[in-house]
């Protein structure tokens, strides 16, 4: 009777994991940047736009396989500090996704 709920809770937990990535993926989709038609007009990115574009930059991609409208790399920016912003916002979502704590997580469950 005890492996029954067992089963169940996580049977519970990994439904409920399930939808929390999917919102989140979502979410992080609905903020993906798009194509500027007012270029010109406007200031370009700098730092903080670029820090954000490499932070969603893997959800980006996938969305820009699908859609030609959506770019993953501000291509009118201003310069240096977009790039960094961009590398560096990739770095922290790479750390983020995939540090010490995604992996010590993993290993805990193979353990099992």
């Amino acid at each position: 009777m005890r492996e029954i709920v067992n089963e169940h809770r996580d049977l519970r937990r990994r439904t409920v994991l399930a939808g929390v990535i999917a919102a989140l993926g979502l979410l992080l989709a609905a903020c993906a940047p798009a194509a500027n038609t007012f270029a010109e007009s406007v200031a370009q990115p700098g730092f903080w736009p670029g820090l954000w574009h490499g932070f969603i930059c893997p959800i980006s991609f996938l969305v820009s396989l699908f859609n030609d409208h959506v770019g993953v790399y501000a291509v009118r920016n201003n310069g240096h500090w977009y790039d960094f912003g961009f590398v560096l916002g990739i770095v922290i979502a790479a750390s983020v996704f995939h540090g010490p704590g995604f992996a010590r997580g993993r290993s805990a469950r193979r353990k099992r």
